[in-house]
């Protein structure tokens, strides 16, 4: 069985945002770049099914040189081999046909993402590639089985749970839930040193976005602190400040 699992480069959570050129780019100086976390139980999950079934696990990001020491990371937790499509990943749709194209050219069993990335959030890269490919796709899972050629998924729903089955291949996004994220032993880091790392040049896919600029939300204002016995007060500056009723 191959697997592919799409791994993407975030800023850390605890990062200090700010941004550069009059606010049209995110400044990435001193910034510590990690994983994307829904990613990485996409891979935890990858992996398990190969120790149980057999197969390969294979990482691809979309990305430049800079990302290769988390894709190393990768390949540390336990994928057999990775691919980085040398490319600026400027935005989902970019990012999913460059994958597709990589994936027509060496088709998978299953493509695994995580279900969105926590820099912005946009869930889109998972459906896209699926539409590429013309596969099914099943979003933000929380559990998955692969058994023969059929595989059985599980979705959180408003009040309740829901069950789909779909044959293979297929795209699916991880969600938390779906495995516990593995930690890199030392063995697990000294052996990524030597597993393959292919670097493939972009496709000629056009870039159908551009960020126009960016901007910190406003600061946050001093709390108002409302006597219990003035209601009429607390209404008016709901009203009038908040905005709120």
């Amino acid at each position: 069985m191959k697997i592919l699992v799409c791994i993407s480069n975030v800023p850390d959570t605890t990062t200090k945002i700010a941004f550069a050129n009059n606010n049209k780019d995110f400044n990435t100086a001193g910034v510590q770049f990690i994983i994307n976390p829904y990613d990485e139980i996409a891979l935890t999950r990858a992996l398990e099914i190969k120790e149980a079934q057999g197969g390969t696990v294979t990482v691809i990001n979309v990305g430049t040189a800079t990302t290769e020491p988390n894709i190393r990371k990768a390949l540390a937790i336990g994928a057999d081999d990775a691919i980085r499509v040398n490319a600026e990943p400027v935005d989902a749709y970019f990012v999913a046909s460059q994958i597709a194209e990589v994936v027509k050219k060496n088709p998978y069993d299953i493509i695994l993402t995580g279900r969105e990335s926590i820099d912005y959030n946009g869930a889109q890269v998972a459906g896209m590639l699926a539409e590429l490919l013309n596969l099914p796709s099943v979003s933000v899972a929380t559990k998955l089985d692969v058994n023969g050629t059929e595989a059985t998924l599980e979705r959180e729903i408003d009040g309740g749970k829901e069950v789909l089955t779909t044959s293979l291949p297929f795209v699916v996004s991880a969600q938390k839930g779906m495995a516990e994220p593995r930690i890199p032993n030392m063995r697990g880091i000294m052996t990524a040193r030597t597993k393959p790392l292919q670097v493939v040049e972009p496709a000629g896919n056009d870039v159908l976005t551009s960020a126009a600029g960016y901007e910190m939300p406003p600061a946050k204002t001093a709390c108002k602190m409302i006597p219990a016995d003035n209601v009429a007060e607390l209404v008016n500056l709901l009203h009038s400040e908040a905005k709120v009723i």
